[in-house]
C-alpha cells in the first residue's frame, strides 16, 4: 500500500442508538485500510443525505460489509492507494495516486475524517469547484444520472416531473434533465421553494399544498414522459393518470409510504413502465460504470460552471446533528454538507 503519513486514529460521528439527530456523537477509531482496489481519502468534507437520517432512526442499516458510520459521500485528498491500483485493475482507476483530489460515492463511512472508497467510485473535483461543494456531487449526480437517464432514458424535448424539487436530489435533477434539453416541472412544499425551484430551470414549480400537480402538468405540457418519485404510495395513481404513453414512472424513495393500489389496466392502455432502484448496496462495477458516464458527460458542464451543486448550509463535523435537524424538518432546499478538515 503507498500511503502518506498517517495519524494513528480519527474522529468519526457515530450513531450511539436509533433515534433522533442527538443520537449522533463524536468518537475516536482506527482508520480504515484499503483493500486492493480502494482509496484512503482525507475528508475535507462530506456531503448530508436523507439515507443518512433514516439509518441513524434504525430504518436503513448498512449493507454487509459497509461501515456503520453514516455518510455516503465525500470530498478529500487520497492518502493511501491499495496494492492493487495501478496494477491492471482497470485504466479508469490506475490514475489515482496520493494526493489527488477526489469526490466519492461511498457505501457508508463518510462523517469521518479518513474514510476508504472503491477507486471506481472516486471521481476528480470538475474544474475549479473545490473540495467543499464537490463532496455535495456523488450520492445525487450518481443517483440522478443512473435513475434518469440510464434506467428511464430522458430524452431531449420529453417532459420530466420531480418529486421533490427543492431537495438534493431534486436540485441535481432540475439542472440535469435543463442540460439535456427536457422541459422541467417540479413539486414543493411551499411558494418559497417554488421560486427556488424555478430559478434552477424548472418551468414550473407546483405548490402541492395549494394546486394538483396533475393538473397543472396536464394543461401545461399535456402530460409527462418521465416521473422521477420520491414520494411513492400516495402518489402511485396521480403519477400513472400523468404519465403520456409509454411513459416511465422512477421510484427511488417512499416517503408517503411502500405501498399502494396499481390500475394494471391504465399501466396496460398506455403502455407504461414501473421501476424503482436503490444505489447504496450495488456493486462497484455498477457504480464505476455510472461515474464513466458522469465524467464524460457531465463533469465538463461542472467545470463549466453550467451547473453545480446547490448547498444551503455547511456544518462542522461536530455539529451532524443540526444538518440532521434541517433534513427531519424537510427544510432543505439544496444539499447540507460538513465541514472535516482544512486542505491547503
Amino acid at each position: 500500500m503507498q500511503a502518506a503519513a498517517l495519524p494513528d486514529s480519527m474522529t468519526v460521528i457515530e450513531i450511539r442508538e436509533p433515534g433522533g439527530p442527538e443520537v449522533l456523537i463524536p468518537a475516536q477509531r482506527p482508520l480504515p485500510v484499503p483493500a486492493a482496489d480502494e482509496v484512503l481519502i482525507r475528508v475535507a468534507a462530506a456531503g448530508v443525505n436523507r439515507p443518512d437520517c433514516l439509518q441513524r432512526q434504525g430504518a436503513y442499516p448498512p449493507p454487509p460489509g459497509a461501515s456503520d458510520v453514516p455518510g455516503l459521500e465525500v470530498a478529500g485528498t487520497v492518502a493511501a492507494v491499495g496494492d492493487g491500483i495501478g496494477n491492471g485493475i482497470g485504466d479508469e482507476i490506475d490514475g489515482l495516486s496520493v494526493g489527488d483530489e477526489v469526490c466519492a460515492l461511498l457505501t457508508g463511512g463518510g462523517y469521518a475524517e479518513y474514510c476508504v472508497a472503491p477507486a471506481r467510485q472516486c471521481l476528480p473535483v470538475p474544474g475549479q469547484l473545490g473540495l467543499v461543494p464537490a463532496a455535495a456531487l456523488p450520492e445525487t449526480f450518481f443517483t440522478v444520472w443512473s435513475n434518469v437517464f440510464d434506467r428511464a432514458g430522458l430524452n431531449a424535448g420529453e417532459t420530466i416531473l420531480i418529486h421533490g424539487g427543492a431537495s438534493g436530489i431534486g436540485t441535481t435533477a432540475i439542472q440535469l434533465a435543463r442540460a439535456f434539453g427536457a422541459r422541467v416541472f417540479a413539486t414543493v412544499g411551499s411558494d418559497e421553494k417554488r421560486e427556488f425551484c424555478e430559478s434552477l430551470g424548472a418551468e414550473r414549480a407546483i405548490n402541492y399544498r395549494a394546486e394538483d400537480f396533475v393538473d397543472v402538468v396536464k394543461s401545461t405540457a399535456g402530460g409527462a414522459d418521465v416521473i422521477l418519485d420520491i414520494v411513492g404510495g400516495n402518489y402511485l395513481d396521480a403519477n400513472l393518470r400523468l404519465l403520456n404513453a409509454d411513459g416511465r414512472l422512477v421510484v427511488i424513495a417512499v416517503l408517503g409510504g411502500a405501498k399502494a393500489e396499481i390500475n394494471l389496466a391504465r399501466v396496460m392502455m398506455k403502455r407504461l413502465h414501473v421501476t424503482g432502484s436503490t444505489l447504496r448496496a450495488r456493486e462497484p462495477a455498477f457504480k464505476g460504470a455510472i461515474a464513466a458516464q458522469l465524467r464524460e458527460r457531465v463533469w465538463p458542464l461542472i467545470a463549466a460552471s453550467s451547473i453545480a451543486p446547490v448547498i444551503q448550509a455547511t456544518f462542522p463535523l461536530a455539529d451532524a446533528a443540526r444538518a440532521h435537524e434541517i433534513l427531519d424538518a424537510n427544510a432543505a432546499m439544496g444539499k447540507i454538507v460538513l465541514e472535516v478538515g482544512s486542505h491547503t
